[in-house]
């Protein structure tokens, strides 16, 4: 809860010097802001407390550089947007597929690919397509080109060679990659399920 009329540039000083309390009064002053920004930015895989966390370290680490300039909140919004910009970001490059992002359908659809090799089931087809569809969203545009190229549409490598101009041993060798980060990536999923 913010501390009313809390004298924040003394609080900072006192924090500079060792002072636990005012350590304590500074968090409290400045938990509303920091969590409204984190709720605000919030990337899907990380937890709010986490986040709030992050971002209360880097406030208490880089106290000494608060030249007292700007309010004590702007400096401190402006911690917590880029702390959580880049968590988005770093969520963007390196997506990740979990297991509790999945919906019931797909749930099954994995469950059965781990458990039999028979045809899904028709209820069920449309949500194999729609976890293919994830899974390919972890692949380069090219590769993900690729991948329904040959194996959605069925196309031979000769094919795709005249579609796209590339040669015969990059297509290979690109399928060959592609495949791999695939399985990887639906063996993460598997792990999850503890299959």
């Amino acid at each position: 809860m913010a501390e009313e009329g809390l004298d924040v540039l003394a609080c900072v000083g006192r924090v500079r010097a060792g002072d636990s309390e005012a350590a304590r009064a500074l968090l409290n002053h400045l938990h509303p802001l920091v969590m409204t920004v984190v709720r605000g930015h919030l990337p899907r895989r990380a937890s709010e407390e986490d986040l709030a966390q992050m971002i209360f370290v880097k406030v208490f680490t880089k106290l000494e550089q608060f030249s007292g300039a700007v309010p004590l909140e702007h400096w401190v919004s402006r911690i917590a947007v880029n702390t959580c910009l880049n968590a988005l970001q770093a969520e963007k490059i390196r997506p990740e597929l979990r297991w509790a992002d999945l919906s019931e359908e797909e749930e099954h659809v994995v469950q059965s690919l781990a458990t039999a090799a028979d045809e899904l089931e028709p209820g069920h087809q449309l949500a194999a397509r729609d976890l293919v569809d994830r899974l390919l969203a972890h692949l380069k545009p090219e590769d993900r080109l690729l991948m329904n190229l040959l194996h959605l549409e069925g196309r031979s490598v000769e094919e795709v060679r005249r579609l796209t101009g590339w040669n015969v041993s990059l297509i290979k060798v690109r399928a060959f990659r592609a495949r791999r980060k695939l399985k990887k990536h639906l063996a993460m999923l598997m792990k999850d399920t503890g299959k």
